[in-house]
């Protein structure tokens, strides 16, 4: 099976194929580049919101529990993954318009491209697998199905795009896969439900968000040992890149707070309060000032100022607000020290 994902050619049925043009031009999406992409996957939906006035200017339907998303290596077209529908989603990644949709994509609830852009990798949290395709610039193919029980569900790569590191919720373990031969190299336990992944400078330490617990597990996947954990707040689930040299956002998704962590000294700095329930994905402005949050439990993205650490505005979108999106944004990883 092989699919284009940097052309702009719609890959559906006609009915789905009218349908998306239908919704897109009856919802009125503003032209203006630079729009906030919120997914809404309690609701099937997207929600469009203006990166200046931070008002929602549109909604799109999706495919079935749209809960993450990524830019193609072109960066032509931001992917939105619709898990229970087994299809992915391309829109433009400025304004937020439907550009095609690919289908039978089996249960893609993660998604990453690797750091050379030869890989294409989907988690499948419901089916216990990992799907590994293989990517030429324009297409992919998929090279392996990799069983991975159970419950994948996030992923990051080490920077010689080598290696693929998925957290396992159910098994509360973190595996290795390496990208050559699709096969598991090792698998190490680490407590319970671990969720978000992001390396470290240097690709020394894995830093994993313990949704079940309220740390974030600090992991040597070199020697393949647990080095610590560093105290966050209960259900730590995922991370933001702060692009300041030194620190990384962690949202606690139970307790409602956000921890800054200093990831050259493996400790936490500080703590933002005063939040909505359920901050999840997030996203930083690119003048490295303001922070956006979906809560997953309140129907709502907010924004926190940095300078102040303050929750500062609040946007009503839709049910259980996940991925979350916008074009003019901070690096994502953080670079290696010289």
């Amino acid at each position: 099976m092989s699919f284009p994902l940097s052309t702009i050619t719609t890959i559906s049925k006609a009915g789905v194929r009218a349908a998306l043009l239908c919704g897109l031009f009856a919802s009125g999406f503003a032209q203006a580049a630079d729009n906030v992409i919120v997914l809404d996957s309690g609701e099937a939906k997207l929600s469009l919101i203006d990166g200046a006035t931070h008002q929602v200017i549109g909604t799109e339907p999706t495919g079935k529990e749209p809960h993450h998303l990524m830019i193609t290596p072109d960066g032509r077209s931001l992917i939105v993954a619709d898990s229970v529908s087994n299809d992915l989603m391309f829109l433009d990644p400025h304004t937020g318009k439907v550009q095609r949709r690919v289908e039978d994509i089996e249960d893609p609830y993660q998604l990453g491209f690797s750091p050379d852009h030869k890989w294409f990798v989907t988690a499948g949290l419901r089916l216990d697998r990992v799907d590994v395709y293989r990517y030429d610039g324009q297409n992919v193919s998929l090279a392996k199905r990799v069983p991975l029980s159970k419950t994948p569900s996030h992923m990051t790569f080490s920077s010689d795009s080598r290696t693929v590191f998925v957290t396992l919720q159910d098994t509360g373990e973190v595996a290795a896969i390496d990208l050559a031969t699709q096969t598991v190299l090792w698998k190490l336990h680490i407590g319970n439900t671990p969720a978000g992944l992001w390396m470290t400078p240097g690709d020394r330490y894995l830093l994993i968000g313990m949704t079940g617990e309220d740390d974030v597990a600090v992991v040597d996947w070199h020697k393949q040992q647990l080095v610590k954990k560093i105290p966050t707040g209960r259900g730590a689930h995922n991370f933001r890149n702060l692009d300041d040299g030194q620190h990384i956002a962690v949202s606690n998704r139970v307790e409602s707070t956000i921890s800054i962590l200093d990831y050259n000294t493996l400790t936490k700095v500080g703590d933002i309060t005063g939040l909505m329930p359920g901050p999840d994905d997030m996203e930083l402005s690119a003048d490295r000032r303001y922070l956006w949050v979906t809560f997953r439990f309140a129907k709502h993205v907010g924004i926190i100022d940095l300078t102040t650490r303050k929750l500062i505005d609040t946007i009503a979108v839709g049910r259980s607000p996940h991925g979350l999106y916008f074009a003019n944004r901070a690096p994502v990883t953080a670079p290696n020290p010289d």
